[in-house]
């Protein structure tokens, strides 16, 4: 990690400099602003250590000038001035953080850490690769819980590595990263230490090189590795066999254009439209013949195709030479038509845990005394859904013992009123034994209720134990099978999506039948001026371009997905015939995160494309997640409250959303210190995490506020679901004995009040109204109002004691 230090205090720079060095820091000095904006204008650093009071250009003006330019390297301020106004105009300008003078030094390395971790985007304290594990607090790496010991510069290339899994770091971008400006050596030390690292993680016993040498450019982190399965293999090579036999006939029309225009050079009689053709089916053919393992008709063909596009320039004697070139790929052409199926995959690597996913036969499970409701439902579901299968069961009981051996992936539980009991049906300790079962399956399996208005607490039971949603016993089959089927396909929304862009049919043929026994869903695009309709109606999760295509080529539809604020953050790898340098410093500078070179390697295109889903994952859980609470930040839970919204509109499902706030919280801070303050919200989260499940949202709003969105619920069972929370947070206790500092306001020398229980307020609002029919003609639901609504509401609302409607 590389520190800018812009400090003008010599005996504070000598400390800083030695501690930082000491921890393994590189560290450039400024001694004045004007220096320190020259310093960060030209280089790349990690993090920018800045004074306030500078000469030249003072901290607050250099932090402002630095975020004008687009520099967002974490700044964390260092400043005496320890008043509120002052931290205020700091944390405006621009500043990550800030310190004040006298610091202690632990503080301020516990504080250079935390913005370390945020800005690498790293939030797990302990890096992993495999069974690798590097521990930056301690500075310790583990293999299989042993301890690796490793020199400083290599555990710093380590940890760089680990931290930024997905870049690629030439030796040059390794010096200004891990070296001081003055103290930086030559590139070939690079080599050297790269070397000492391999080797002593060699020696302890690491299997695979976790360092990947990409040749031309740098060095990265290698992909993860592991065994492939052979039910994927099979079902693999058994679509490969249905693409060989329509890929035969594309290859000899291609080589019989080759052949053509070859005919028509020797003679001198090649026309311009006929050389472009014949360009254009031996690239083509390269690909092709590439992705079937056909490595010596891929060369030839690439061979052709430079001699075609060389053409006007191109020596008499090589044109002579072209005609015996292309009777070797004719030759190897037959050969490829009349071998056996090639194969796409080989034992070699498989996917991360998690990464591929089984397509199966969806299964619904109704349980309801009704047996026309469930003739209704049967007819309904043959109707729109032949590939569901359905078990009926009248009695929960019999139900339960069916889980043992078939897990369904969703539930009807019918609570409606029967002859013997012409009202609603109560949750029976049965239901309840047969939600709890369902609650604990892994992953938990969605139950709807079908009921009339039932009891609130038969509802609020039910939604605590996992119900996503209520169908009024009104609703039609057709209805009910429809409303299934969207809760299956949302369950199931994380099924990637991959959209692959190339020009050659039989590749995408191919590539379809390599990735779809993955449980991937491809999508192939064969003209690349349709791509942005495409992208925007698909809205895959990663994008697979070739390079060279007519009209738009790759490198031209990657730099128009970069510059897109919504679609900048896709992963995109690029299939290239070319492995010169020159293309895949191309490649990567257009905003490529990975390429794999043609001919193509089945499982090292399944597995780039998996590594890449995976880490894209982590990363937006990362933006999607509160770092303290674990729950979803702000941004994420305005768009799944907008979804709850749409949702309750398309089922006649009333949404209530409420806005709960902490009381006391500052109080709890200053009195007992941050630290149990965050314990509090980190309970207080956990608690509503625990109580709203399903289609509920829970999401931390800001500082003491969250926001809570229950699905299906009235505002009576929205706030006895609350009153639960509250009761339950009023049982833990805050520690009645403090610290004597804190025993007594300093301004007034008058004991506190004690703060215990713990208690929040809330506001709710509902949509739609309840003076308002369920209805297909509501207006569309908006979250903004209805959060503003909220808000008010709990500004009305008395601290721990109301909750206001």
């Amino acid at each position: 990690m590389k520190i800018l230090l812009v400090e003008d205090d010599t005996i504070l720079i000598e400390a800083l400099v030695r501690a930082l060095t000491a921890e393994h820091y590189a560290v450039d000095v400024a001694t004045d602003g004007q220096t320190g904006w020259e310093l960060a204008s030209v280089d790349v650093y990690d993090l920018i250590l800045l004074d306030v009071m500078l000469p030249k250009l003072d901290g607050m003006s250099l932090c402002r000038k630095l975020r004008a330019q687009g520099i967002q390297t974490s700044i964390l301020l260092l400043t005496a001035q320890d008043n509120s106004s002052s931290k205020v105009l700091g944390l405006d300008a621009g500043a990550d953080d800030y310190v004040t003078k006298p610091f202690n030094l632990a503080e301020l390395l516990a504080r250079i850490r935390a913005l370390q971790r945020r800005e690498s985007g790293t939030l797990l304290p302990v890096l992993t690769w495999e069974e690798l594990s590097l521990d930056p607090s301690p500075r310790e790496v583990t293999h299989r819980g042993k301890p690796i010991y490793l020199r400083p510069r290599e555990y710093d290339l380590l940890e760089l590595f680990l931290r930024n899994p997905q870049r690629v770091f030439s030796r040059g971008a390794i010096l200004d990263h891990l070296w001081s400006f003055e103290g930086s050596p030559g590139e070939e030390t690079i080599t050297a230490h790269i070397k000492g690292l391999r080797q002593h993680l060699k020696a302890a016993g690491v299997p695979h090189d976790p360092i990947e040498t990409v040749y031309g450019i740098g060095y990265r982190l290698h992909a993860e590795t592991s065994e492939l399965s052979s039910e994927v293999v099979s079902q693999a090579n058994a679509a490969t066999m249905a693409i060989w036999e329509r890929a035969k006939q594309r290859l000899s029309k291609r080589i019989a254009v080759i052949e053509k225009a070859t005919s028509a050079g020797v003679s001198n009689t090649l026309a311009e439209d006929l050389r472009q053709q014949a360009e254009t089916e031996a690239h083509k053919l390269a690909g092709s013949l590439g992705m079937f393992n056909f490595d010596l008709g891929s060369k030839l063909a690439h061979k052709a195709e430079q001699a075609f596009q060389n053409w006007p320039t191109l020596p008499d004697h090589e044109r002579t030479q072209l005609a015996d070139l292309i009777g070797q790929l004719r030759h190897t052409v037959q050969r490829a038509v009349h071998s056996d199926t090639p194969t796409l995959f080989y034992p070699k690597p498989a996917p991360p845990q998690g990464a591929a996913l089984t397509i199966h036969t969806a299964s619904l499970l109704i349980v309801s005394p009704h047996e026309d409701f469930q003739a209704e439902c049967a007819a309904a579901l043959a109707n729109v859904a032949t590939d569901w299968t359905l078990q009926l069961q009248a009695d929960p009981i019999e139900a339960l013992t069916l889980l043992n051996s078939h897990r369904p992936d969703v539930v009807i539980l019918d609570l409606s009123a029967t002859d013997d009991h012409p009202e609603t049906v109560s949750l029976s300790p049965d239901m309840v034994a047969f939600l709890a079962e369902l609650q604990a399956s892994t992953p938990p399996v969605p139950v709807l209720l079908r009921t009339e208005h039932g009891s609130l607490l038969d509802r609020v039971k039910a939604s605590q134990l996992g119900g996503r949603g209520f169908i009024p016993s009104t609703t039609p089959a057709s209805a009910v099978v429809e409303t299934v089927i969207d809760l299956w396909m949302r369950s199931h929304a994380h099924i990637a999506k991959v959209l692959v862009v190339d020009d050659d049919p039989q590749i995408l043929d191919a590539m379809g039948g390599l990735l779809k026994p993955w449980g991937l869903k491809v999508f192939t695009l064969v003209d690349p001026r349709l791509f942005w309709d495409v992208l925007n109606e698909i809205q895959p999760d990663v994008l697979v371009l070739d390079v060279e295509m007519p009209h738009v080529d790759g490198l031209a539809l990657c730099q128009v997905v970069r510059s897109d604020l919504r679609w900048c953050h896709i992963p995109i790898l690029f299939l290239t015939a070319h492995a010169d340098v020159g293309t895949k410093h191309q490649v990567f500078e257009m905003g490529a995160d990975d390429y794999v070179s043609k001919p193509i390697v089945g499982p090292e295109l399944v597995t780039r494309i998996l590594n890449r889903l995976e880490r894209a994952r982590m990363t937006q859980s990362q933006i999607e997640i509160d770092t303290l609470t674990r729950l979803a930040n702000r941004h994420q839970a305005i768009q799944t409250v907008t979804q709850a919204l749409a949702q309750g509109q398309q089922h006649h499902q009333r949404v209530c959303i409420a806005m709960l706030s902490l009381d006391h919280l500052d109080a709890i801070n200053r009195h007992y210190g941050y630290d149990l303050g965050d314990k509090v919200l980190v309970h207080f989260a956990h608690l509503l995490h625990q109580t709203f499940v399903g289609d509920d949202v829970v999401g931390r709003w800001a500082g003491r506020l969250f926001i809570v969105a229950m699905y299906g619920l009235t505002i009576e069972e929205a706030i006895h679901r609350l009153r639960t929370v509250r009761k339950q947070l009023h049982q833990v206790p805050l520690p009645q004995q403090r610290n004597s500092e804190f025993s007594r306001d300093q301004s007034t020398e008058k004991p506190q009040p004690y703060l215990s229980p713990i208690s929040f307020s809330a506001g709710l609002a509902i949509y739609p109204s309840e003076d308002q029919a369920l209805s297909d003609n509501w207006p569309v639901g908006d979250h903004v109002s209805l959060v503003i609504k909220a808000l008010k509401r709990l500004e009305r609302a008395q601290p721990g004691h109301s909750l206001s409607v």
